[in-house]
Parts: C-alpha cells; structure tokens; sequence
C-alpha cells in the first residue's frame, strides 16, 4: 500500500465524540514511551503526523487520522504511564474499554511492544483482556533497531511461550523500526488485505 495522503482528523475524549464511524478503523496502542508516534509518523510517511515527544504520557486523548479518504487510523492513549495519577489512569482505562467495545467499525488492535525488554505485565494483562474479549489484534515490536536480533528473538520468544499457556493460536507479530522503516510493508499489506475482504 502506498499512502498518499494523510490527515489529522480530531481528537476525542470518549467514544460518543469520534467520527462517524463509516470507515474500517485501525487502533494502535501501546505502554507509554514504546515509539507509537514515531511509529505511526514512519507508517504514514509524515514527519509530524502524529505529534512525538520525550515526555511518556502525552497522548491524552482518542486521536483519528484519515488515511487516503479510505480508513482511519487511530492513536489512542499510552497505558501504564507512572506519573499519571491513578484516577487519571483508571479513566483512561475506562475510555479505552468503552472504545474498544463499542468503536462498531474497529477493525484491529495494532499493540505496540518495546522490543529491548522482556514482556511487561502491563502489556500481557491488555493482550489478555483483548483475547478475553474476543477483540482481533496484531502485536508490533517496535524500537528494533536499538537491539540486534538474538535478543529480538529472545523477548519475542518469551512472549510467545507466555501466551502459549492459555492460547491455541499465537497472535501475527511484526518486527518494525521507526528510524529503518522496518515492518512499514508488512503492517500497511496486512490493512489493505482486511480493507479489501471488508468491501
């Protein structure tokens, strides 16, 4: 898929205030400070996108941006940020669930995982919810140029024999690097695929 145009949209602080919902959607989302902006900036092809910044957390609201008058794609919230307050992280918590549940036109859940670290609790307890509630998603490893792949490999494969506990069929996951435009093919083929079976 090549984009050709990209734009922001809106920004929402509940569900009832998204767009119209009469295009496939696509949500990325992820533990605060993972690379989501840098990421969606890299799939997109646009410098300032979505709006990157040193400080974790930033991300507040539910952000559209419409891709080629055809899709959207959807920044949500970072989860887990620790200086946020905990009532301000259990009201993300709320917002997300509610989009989640009753965003009719969502598509997929692109969760985004630091490829450095082992798996966070944090990120299995979402994963987990996710399945539980029967909501399809794929899993992109980001920052993978930072690390070389035998640890790739090995935080991937943790990851994979955690879910192997209690899941039949493991979750797509996508290796991508923001700064090397690695997985860009991968992720964007993979929504054209589900774009063209939805028509």
């Amino acid at each position: 898929m090549n984009i050709k145009d990209a734009k922001f949209i809106t920004s929402s602080q509940s569900v009832a205030q998204c767009p119209k919902g009469d295009l496939p959607e696509y949500a990325f989302i992820g533990r605060s400070n993972v690379g989501k902006s840098s990421l969606i900036n890299m799939l997109a092809q646009r410098k300032n996108l979505a709006k990157t910044s040193s400080t974790p957390g930033k991300t507040r609201l539910i952000n559209h941006f419409l891709i080629d008058d055809s899709w959207y794609l959807c920044d949500l919230p970072g989860y887990g940020y620790a200086k946020v307050s905990k009532k301000n992280r259990e009201l993300f918590a709320k917002m997300i669930e509610q989009y989640a549940r009753h965003r009719d036109n969502l598509v997929c859940f692109f969760v985004l995982i630091d490829s450095r670290i082992p798996p966070q609790e944090l990120d299995l307890d979402f994963i987990e919810w996710l399945g539980d509630s029967q909501l399809p998603f794929v899993l992109l490893y980001t920052k993978c140029d930072k690390v070389n792949q035998k640890v790739r490999n090995q935080t991937i494969g943790e990851m994979k024999a955690h879910l192997s506990e209690s899941w039949e069929e493991l979750p797509l996951i996508i290796e991508t690097s923001a700064v090397k435009g690695t997985g860009r093919d991968k992720v964007l083929d993979l929504i054209k695929q589900t774009n063209q079976k939805l028509t």
